[in-house]
């Protein structure tokens, strides 16, 4: 009966002194041999052990990418108990919800800001009677009851070890391929998160699809830093690289993310639209500073590569002569911009979450970096589908993984069948009935297979709507196609039984900032920029190129630019970053109005949520746009 646990172990046993994991910090990178990893997540159990959990318990975990939460939740699964990681910018609201569904005593926080958080925790009410801390610095003066460091909790467990030989294995018998290796939650876009835990089985299951489907291989070199309560994070930094002995890297801190990518040159790469989107803008701004030599240079040949990229988009061949440019072109151009940014080693480089941009995805192939669309969902431990690396269309995610099955529902809603699907939403009966229905996941997502089995997801199903003239379309659809756009980076598209659509629009403010400084375009805060005519042209045109591919009656006719981001924590958007529509809708209904009224602009009275818990009031005058 084999489980994550088992599998570390005998990786220690295998591989022991090939590296499991290398962890930056202050500036220099540390590395964790398989041996070292699989000690420290038995000392931790056998330390968590001595604080009183056992099975069916649970340990909040906090934090950004660290080796110690990593272990952390490995020893708590271990002893058959649940870690239950949040994301880190949580409020205390949103962790209030998660104490409150299990039996949660112990928190493992990786620093002083994430300790305080669970400090505001208890002090409303949580009965967290231990505090786990991995980062010591800054508590010379904290006197809080319950605070133990990971390295004494680690010196604990080891002590215990050693006390008793049988111990070890003892550990390993803990948990059973059913019980949960993690405890998750669902986005949260429609009410309160839904608890789902994924067994050791179930993840077993999605990383031998995984490896078979071609998505990862043994050995792998890549990069931990999305955050850990996402399901991507387990599937591929714990479960995946345990099962195929990959090397996670986890860099300093999300801001050194782009540098530290380039000291490691990882071989897999997995990333949101917006990352990718995000380091283009990075190398389009590093190319208008080099010389004119090397921006031409650099032109001719991205320009033939892109040209080559559309046509086998469309199904054409390649040009006959690629195969003299391709060379040279990698040699002057393609290769050190590979180079500049740690992508010479990528061979499985992956999107996923949303629609990418064509321009953003054909950028990378053409560079030659075969990005590829991935679909999944938490209650499948993570991937479903995914496109081959040579066999590429901008409008499906590519054919089921290798042990998955999928069908389409009378109604159009994508479902799912494999060894990898969990059991059921945590304590809640009624939502598991509607969501497993004989042996088959519904998704939730609307879509259909074609006829060479490629799968095309429209959207949420739930979000599937009706204009006033009856035109059935999904908001979401539409919403991912303007975010193609670099400029756009939060959109509600709005028309249901309506006679037509209009849009709130949220700009991205490096792109666009970048945009107004190259333009000579004076501003002085994202409100400013987000009201300039300058950028509201901007905007229509992005509006237009995809109205352009629309039907008439589902075209953007009005738009307003807001003078701030959807933020999640104003309830707007979740940490994922998916649309909370209802209260977008409520809350902006008077904007919502006046893009009806045919108003020329309108006052926003919206409540913020600040870094501290207080909230305050803003007031602004937005302008409203014609397309």
């Amino acid at each position: 009966m084999d489980t994550l646990i088992k599998q570390l172990v005998r990786n220690a046993a295998t591989h022991g002194a090939q590296p499991a994991i290398r962890e930056k910090e202050r500036g220099i990178w540390h590395e964790i041999t398989w041996s070292q990893y699989a000690d420290a997540m038995l000392s931790a159990a056998a330390g968590l052990e001595m604080l009183g959990i056992k099975s069916r318990d649970a340990m909040l975990v906090l934090g950004d990418n660290r080796s110690s939460l990593y272990c952390g939740m490995l020893a708590i699964a271990a002893l058959g108990g649940y870690a239950m990681p949040a994301y880190s910018g949580a409020t205390t609201d949103e962790l209030r919800h998660f104490v409150s569904e299990v039996n949660l005593t112990v928190a493992l926080a990786e620093d002083q800001e994430h300790v305080d958080k669970v400090l505001e925790l208890r002090a409303a009410g949580a009965q967290i009677e231990t505090i786990i801390y991995c980062d010591e610095r800054g508590f010379g003066g904290y006197t809080a009851p319950g605070l133990i460091s990971w390295q004494a909790l680690l010196d604990k467990g080891a002590e215990r070890l050693r006390a008793d030989p049988r111990l070890r294995q003892q550990i390993l018998e803990r948990s059973v391929p059913d019980d949960a290796a993690i405890f998750l939650h669902s986005s949260g876009t429609t009410g309160k998160p839904k608890g789902i835990t994924i067994s050791h089985r179930n993840y077993l299951a999605a990383s031998r699809n995984a490896l078979a489907g071609g998505v990862f291989q043994e050995g792998e070199e890549a990069m931990a830093y999305l955050p850990i309560a996402w399901a991507g994070d387990y599937a591929l930094s714990m479960a995946g690289a345990i099962c195929s002995r990959f090397t996670i890297n986890i860099p300093e801190r999300q801001e050194t993310m782009l540098r530290d990518v380039r000291d490691v040159a990882p071989t897999f790469f997995l990333a949101p639209p917006r990352n990718w989107d995000n380091m283009l803008t990075t190398i389009q701004v590093g190319l208008e500073s080099s010389t004119r030599f090397k921006r031409w240079i650099y032109q001719q040949f991205m320009d033939l590569a892109i040209a080559s990229e559309q046509r086998k988009l469309k199904g054409e061949p390649a040009s006959r002569l690629e195969w003299l440019w391709r060379p040279i072109g990698e040699l002057v151009a393609y290769g050190p911009i590979k180079d500049q940014f740690g992508l010479t080693r990528l061979r499985n480089a992956f999107t996923g979450g949303e629609a990418i941009g064509e321009d953003t995805f054909v950028f990378y192939r053409a560079l030659g970096i075969k990005l590829r669309q991935l679909y999944g969902q938490t209650e499948n431990s993570f991937i479903t589908a995914t496109q081959s690396p040579d066999e590429v269309m901008l409008h499906t995610v590519g054919r089921p993984l290798p042990g998955v099955e999928i069908t389409t529902s009378a109604d159009g809603e994508i479902m799912v069948r494999a060894a990898s699907v969990f059991s059921g939403y945590f304590n809640n009966p009624d939502a598991t009935a509607t969501t497993l229905v004989d042996g088959w996941l519904r998704t939730g997502d609307a879509g259909y297979l074609e006829a060479d089995g490629q799968l095309v997801v429209l959207g949420r199903i739930a979000e599937v709507v009706h204009t006033a003239g009856g035109t059935r379309y999904v908001p979401n659809y539409i919403e991912n196609r303007l975010k193609f756009s670099s400029y756009i980076k939060d959109v509600a598209v709005i028309g249901a039984g309506r006679d037509h659509l209009v849009a709130i629009l949220s700009i991205d403010f490096e792109a666009v900032g970048h945009w107004a400084e190259v333009n000579s375009i004076p501003y002085a805060s994202y409100a400013d920029l987000s009201q300039r005519p300058e950028v509201a042209e901007l905007l229509q045109n992005a509006v237009r190129r995809v109205n352009n591919v629309l039907p008439q009656a589902l075209r953007v006719v009005r738009f307003v630019s807001l003078h701030k981001e959807f933020d999640p924590d104003d309830g707007e958007i979740t940490r994922t970053r998916k649309l909370r529509r209802n209260v977008v809708e409520s809350r902006y209904e008077p904007v919502i109005d006046a893009l009806y009224s045919g108003d020329s602009d309108v006052r926003i009275s919206a409540t913020v949520s600040y870094e501290n818990g207080q909230s305050g009031t803003v007031e602004r005058t937005v302008r409203i746009w014609g397309v």
